[in-house]
This record gives C-alpha cells, sequence and structure tokens, in this order.
C-alpha cells in the first residue's frame, strides 16, 4: 500500500456519539484457517466447497472467477469503505477499480457490493459504514482513516453482526475477522536490503546514515521499521555503518524535508538516509540537488513504485522503490469476503499469515493474507511496474527520462 498521511484523532468524542445505542454482545467474526490441503468446510448446509489460493493470483484476476458457486451461496452485501483521495491516488487508479473488478468476476452484482470513499473524512467514513450496515451488507472491507474511527466502525459492525477485513492496514485494538496487507515487515527488510547493496553499488565507503521513519500512528510504518532496522541496527553495531540519528517520523512530505534538513545541518557527514516511502524521498532529494550532490553519491530509498520515485531512481539519485501490486491485495480481500459473506471458513492457501493486534489484551494474533513485495531498481522496472502497467510510460517517460527510460529497456 502507498503509506500516506492519517488524519489525527480530533473529533473522536463526538463521533462515538454515532455509536450511542449499539450493543456490542454479538461475537466476533474471527476464524482460524484450515489445513493447505483441505477445502472450505461450511457453518451452513450448503455443500458448496470452494478453494482457492494467493498463487493463483494475477494481474488478469481470473482466479476469482472460481468463487462465483460461494456468491450464490452467501448472503449480504459486501461494502467497500476507502479512506481518501487526497493522500495517494491509489485508492481512485487502483484500489476502488480492481476490487470493483475483482468482486464482479467472484460472481457479484453491482446491486450486491459498493466502493465508497471517504474522502478525508472521518465522519463520512463512519457514517458510510452505518449505511451500508443498514442497507443489508454482512462484510466490510475497511481501510480506516485512523484508528480512532477505525476502532469505532469495527464496534459498530461487531454489534451489528457484521464481518470486518482489515484491508492494507491493521486496526489496532479493533475487532476485525481477517487482515489483508502486504507484508510490511518483508516491505521493511527489502528496503534495507536495497539500501545496503544500493550503497555498495555507489561505492559508499562509510555510509553514516540518518534513519527516518513513517507517522509513529501507524501500525505499517512500525512494522516497516522493524523490517530495516533488523538490516541496519548490525551493521551499526558492527561500525560498518554509523547511524548518525532517527528522524521522530512522518507521512507529510514536507515535515519529512523539515526533519531531514535540522538532521543535515547539525550533522553534515551524513551521506546517506533511509526513507521509508518515495513521497518523503522526493523532496529531500531535491533538497541534496540544490546541495550540489552529484548522482549516485547519496543513497536514497522508497516505497510505492511512485512516478516521481521511479524517475528519481532512473536519474541515479534514488536506490529503488518497493512495489507492492494492489491488484493481488485487491484479489486477497474480495476472495476471503466471498468466503466470509457464504459462513465459510477461508482455506489455508490463502490465510497464510498472522499479525498481531499490538492494542488487544492480550496482545491478539489477527489471521491475515500476507502478499510479497517487490524490491525496484533499473534492472527489473520494465518487468514490474511497467509490464503490470503500474505506471504509464507516458507519464513516466517524459522529457530528459525518455533517454533513461531507452537506456534501461523501457520501451516509449
Amino acid at each position: 500500500m502507498i503509506q500516506v498521511a492519517r488524519k489525527g484523532l480530533a473529533g473522536t468524542a463526538a463521533l462515538a456519539l454515532c455509536l450511542v445505542g449499539a450493543a456490542c454482545s454479538s461475537s466476533s467474526s474471527s476464524s482460524s484457517s484450515s489445513s493447505a490441503s483441505a477445502s472450505a468446510t461450511s457453518s451452513s448446509p450448503s455443500s458448496v466447497s470452494v478453494t482457492i489460493s494467493i498463487a493463483q493470483f494475477d494481474r488478469t484476476l481470473s482466479a476469482l472467477s472460481a468463487l462465483k458457486p460461494l456468491a450464490t451461496a452467501g448472503q449480504g452485501k459486501v461494502a467497500v469503505l476507502l479512506p481518501d483521495t487526497v493522500t495517494s491516488a491509489r485508492y481512485v487508479q487502483f484500489d476502488a477499480p480492481y476490487l470493483t473488478q475483482a468482486l464482479t468476476l467472484a460472481g457479484l452484482s453491482t446491486s450486491q457490493f459498493t466502493v465508497q470513499n471517504a474522502q478525508g473524512s472521518d465522519a463520512t467514513q463512519l457514517s458510510q459504514a452505518q449505511t451500508a450496515i443498514t442497507s443489508g451488507a454482512s462484510v466490510l472491507i475497511f481501510d480506516p482513516l485512523d484508528p480512532g474511527v477505525g476502532a469505532q466502525v469495527e464496534t459498530y459492525a461487531k454489534a451489528h453482526g457484521v464481518a470486518v477485513i482489515d484491508y492494507d492496514r491493521l486496526t489496532l485494538g479493533g475487532s476485525r475477522a481477517y487482515y489483508v496487507s502486504f507484508n510490511n515487515v518483508l516491505v521493511g527488510q527489502k528496503i534495507g536490503q536495497g539500501f545496503v547493496a544500493c550503497a555498495t553499488a555507489w561505492h559508499v565507503a562509510k555510509p553514516n546514515v540518518l534513519v527516518m521513519y513513517g507517522a509513529p500512528t501507524d501500525n505499517n510504518a512500525t512494522l516497516f521499521a522493524e523490517g530495516y532496522n533488523g538490516v541496519l541496527n548490525p551493521l551499526f553495531s558492527g561500525g560498518t555503518y554509523v547511524k548518525v540519528g532517527n528522524a521522530a517520523g512522518t507521512w507529510d512530505p514536507p515535515t519529512a524535508l523539515s526533519e531531514f534538513q535540522q538532521s543535515f545541518t547539525a550533522h553534515r557527514n551524513i551521506n546517506s538516509v533511509l526513507t521509508p516511502n518515495d513521497a518523503n524521498a522526493a523532496p529531500i532529494i531535491h533538497y541534496l540537488q540544490t546541495q550540489g550532490v552529484k548522482t549516485k553519491t547519496f543513497p536514497v530509498t522508497g516505497q510505492d513504485a511512485s512516478t516521481v520515485g521511479l524517475q528519481n531512481i532512473l536519474a541515479g539519485y534514488q536506490c529503488g522503490t518497493v512495489y507492492k501490486p494492489i491488484y493481488l491485495e485487491a484479489e486477497a480481500a474480495a476472495a476471503l469476503a466471498m468466503y466470509m459473506r457464504a459462513h465459510k471458513t477461508p482455506p489455508a492457501t490463502l490465510v497464510n499469515g498472522s499479525t498481531n493486534d499490538t492494542k488487544a489484551s492480550p496482545v491478539l494474533p489477527v489471521p491475515s493474507v500476507l502478499l510479497t513485495p517487490k524490491w525496484v531498481t533499473t534492472a527489473n522496472m520494465e518487468s514490474t511496474v511497467v509490464a503490470d502497467q503500474f505506471v504509464k510510460v507516458a507519464q513516466l517517460c517524459v522529457g530528459t527520462y525518455a533517454t533513461l527510460c531507452t537506456t534501461y529497456g523501457i520501451s516509449l
């Protein structure tokens, strides 16, 4: 998922008024996965048995057609609740159309599912959830704006017997049944490993590294950091690298730039920076260019495979970026929704891991579909993001980047 700035918890108390009168006696809809060789089991008299594997998912989404028997056996609507359109373009460009396509291929008609976006408003997202449940939703695919509204929506859904799938980010302290995302610790590991490979390739003899983070309120940012700190900390402790400092953490690019400038001014020995996404990296790279930093001398990392990030990679100012094919996430979420709508347990070929809800007491392992991200450099840009049409060549290969695209085998 492209990681983006989320709204704070302002207005939580006011939003809580929307939950007044909602009973909380319903049991959780969480369920455990079956063995990999077994078909999904059913809690209803239906004899329908369907198994699907994440290994079947690809950019065509055609594997979802095998779930049509579940569509016939299931009841209620599926409501997709996305967070915003301002802080990230992914929800409009990729998530909404992919989820629509996936649910359609799985056998649902347009009257059996909805895809909505909260446009950055907690109150809107809560209202959309309540309206969807009132209109007959039995399953929510839910990407919350922030943990506060996330917990409120999930409490409301549980009170009304509606199952929830956390989509892209886990609602800490929530009551979802399943979680769908990329393996976010692995995302962080790929960032860290990409940094190490880049520092070597760019002949940075003694990396003096500023380590930056995403927003501290974002559980995904915590998992990313777990991954890249696990790669870098042994190098710091062994003296191969020098850790110059930590930034506070943010998904807001101007704030990230300010954090970097403060550290860079105080520690002019900084010669590399680990940044957790392309959006935060971009203004830092621009600033370094104004300081006369040359290409392939100052390692900077990223995530999200954004157009600007890919262009910075082509130009030699960014080492690489983590690419997370959103169609895989959409397929996984739609598949889970079909099983839950039909009151069936998803197979272990789909639910392949767990993620800890660290705000639950005791800590609660949440059954999860964890997908595999890719590290993209000039060496595989053509075969990954370009082949998947995640980025349009006409937008990527413009101006001075046209020659670079040709150099790296990207067809114009």
